[in-house]
C-alpha cells in the first residue's frame, strides 16, 4: 500500500517549487491533493498533470475568507482531511532595525505566520471532528540562526516555530500532530523572485539559484551537496504519515548541517589565523 493511502491534503504555495513537488509525490504516495496559490494557470496546469487525485483552488492566504473557502474545498472534493502543509512564502526586502517599514514587517508577518494561524484555525475542527490529522509547517534555517536571512523573514519563521510548538501541546488531546520543517537553502525560483525577476522566469530556471547555492555550500555546510525539493517533499511525506505517529512540536531541520556549525574546512582556516595572530603578537612581528 501506497504511504499515504486514503489521505486527504491541502498543501499551500504549491503551484510552483517544493509545494509543487510535495503535491506530486503525496499524489503518487496515494493522497488526494488540494492544490491552493495564486497563479491560476500554474495551479490548474499540475491538477490536471496529477489527475484526478489533485484538486486547485486559487487561494489569497491573507484572506481569512480564501482559507475558509481552501479547506472546505478539500471537504467538499474528498471528504476529508488528513494533512495540512503551511508551504507559501516569498522572500523579502532588506531591512535594518533602525530603518525597517513596518508596513514591510506586517506584510512578511502576514504571508509566513498570520496566514498559517488562519490556516491551521480552519483545518482544526475538520481534523478534531476525525480525531486525527498532521499540520506541517514549512520555516527555515532563518527562523533558528540569524544572518543568513532577511530580518522581517527570519522574524517570521522564528514566529512560525514557535507557534507550532504552542499548537503542538493544545492539539495532541485531539490527535493532531503538528511539526515545521526547516530548510537550508533549497533549489527553488524564491531566490529569482527575491531579486527581481518575473516568477515565470525565475520558477523555469532554477540553474541560477543552483549555481548561486553551490558557490556558499562549501562555507555554509557540512554535506557538499546542493539542497533539492525533493529533500523538503520527503520530510513532508514522513510528518505526514502513519510513520510519524510518535512526532509532534518538532523542527525538522533539512540543511545540510548547517545549524549544526561551522564546515571543518572552515574552521580550520579560521584556527590557523587565530594561531598566525597569537604568534604574530607573542614574538611582536
Amino acid at each position: 500500500m501506497a504511504t499515504l493511502e486514503g489521505k486527504v491534503a491541502v498543501i499551500t504555495g504549491s503551484t510552483s517549487g517544493i509545494g509543487a513537488r510535495m503535491a506530486e509525490l503525496f499524489v503518487a504516495e496515494g493522497a488526494k491533493v488540494v492544490i491552493a496559490g495564486r497563479r491560476r494557470d500554474k495551479g490548474e496546469q499540475l491538477a490536471a498533470a496529477l489527475g484526478p487525485s489533485a484538486a486547485f483552488v486559487r487561494t489569497d492566504l491573507t484572506r481569512e475568507a480564501d482559507v475558509k473557502a481552501m479547506i472546505g474545498r478539500a471537504v467538499e472534493a474528498f471528504g476529508r482531511l488528513d494533512c495540512l502543509i503551511n508551504n507559501a512564502g516569498g522572500g523579502s526586502r532588506p531591512a535594518t532595525i533602525a530603518e525597517v517599514d513596518l508596513d514591510d514587517f506586517d506584510g512578511v508577518v502576514a504571508v509566513h505566520l498570520r496566514a498559517v494561524l488562519a490556516a491551521m484555525k480552519h483545518a482544526v475542527p475538520v481534523m478534531a471532528a476525525q480525531g486525527s490529522g498532521s499540520i506541517i509547517t514549512v520555516a527555515s534555517v532563518n527562523g533558528i540562526r540569524p544572518g543568513l536571512g532577511g530580518l522581517l523573514y527570519s522574524v517570521a519563521k522564528a514566529g512560525s516555530i514557535h507557534l507550532t510548538r504552542c499548537a503542538a501541546i493544545e492539539l495532541g488531546e485531539k490527535g493532531i500532530r503538528v511539526n515545521t520543517i526547516s530548510p537550508g537553502p533549497i533549489v527553488t525560483g524564491i531566490f529569482g523572485k527575491a531579486v527581481g525577476l518575473e516568477p515565470g522566469e525565475a520558477d523555469d530556471n532554477p540553474q541560477y539559484a543552483e549555481a548561486a547555492i553551490a558557490a556558499v555550500v562549501p562555507r555554509w555546510q557540512a554535506l557538499s551537496r546542493v539542497g533539492r525539493t525533493e529533500d523538503i517533499a520527503q520530510a513532508a511525506l514522513y510528518l505526514a504519515s502513519d510513520a510519524a505517529q510518535m512526532v509532534t512540536g518538532h523542527n525538522l531541520v533539512v540543511d545540510g548541517g548547517i545549524c549544526a556549525g561551522w564546515p571543518v574546512a572552515v574552521a580550520r582556516e579560521d584556527v590557523a589565523r587565530f594561531r598566525a595572530a597569537f604568534q604574530a603578537k607573542r614574538t611582536g612581528a
